[in-house]
């Protein structure tokens, strides 16, 4: 199900540009990133861009794709977990996003929407300490013990955008994000970008 809303996303960003009144746009954005697992949570710097068309509909509405790539600073870490003076952590790391915009109009400058669609990121867990790093120098290329997992998920989300010029606008954006097994993100975005 979650491979066919992917494939289906992606098709429909292919083919709004066949539409005669579509807009594309891509755009640069950044912003606080706050994961949540368990009940904790850690908060860091969210960066990355997204690319899209965005389609008029009547009476000033409209509806759009959206892609989007991001990586993330949020990690948590514990120390002294099996011996002294070892680290242990956990690190938000890439996230893939592909929804769908549907909004209005307000004045010739103005958009307000709410999105929704597929997500999917990638959580690692490192360890660094005096036995795993005499462990892993006798292995040899390896300077971390870590692993990771690969979440999929649902957005949620609305915005503000604002056409600075009728090519370039700027937009502030919130994302929920759930991935199930107790973990999820809240990202507050701002972003810059151009219409083409």
């Amino acid at each position: 199900m979650k491979k066919i809303a992917l494939l289906a996303a992606s098709a429909a960003l292919f083919a709004f540009p066949a539409a005669a009144n579509a807009q594309a746009f891509v755009q640069i954005e950044g912003g606080l990133d706050v994961a949540q697992q368990g009940g904790e949570s850690e908060a860091g710097i969210q960066y990355g861009v997204s690319a899209g068309y965005d389609y008029d509909l009547s009476n000033g509405m409209f509806i759009g794709v959206q892609g989007s790539y991001g990586d993330s600073s949020a990690r948590e870490c514990a120390h002294d977990m099996f011996e002294a003076n070892d680290r242990l952590c956990l690190e938000a790391r890439r996230d893939l996003a592909a929804v769908v915009r549907l909004g209005t109009q307000i004045g010739a400058r103005n958009k307000l929407y709410v999105l929704g669609g597929y997500t999917n990121t990638r959580v690692g867990l490192s360890y660094k300490g005096e036995t795993a790093d005499a462990l892993l120098d006798a292995i040899g290329g390896f300077s971390d013990a870590g692993a990771h997992e690969t979440l999929n998920g649902f957005r949620l989300g609305a915005g503000y955008e604002y056409d600075v010029t009728s090519n370039l606008f700027i937009k502030a954006e919130y994302r929920y994000s759930n991935y199930g097994s107790d973990f999820s993100r809240h990202q507050g975005v701002l972003a810059v970008g151009t219409k083409f």
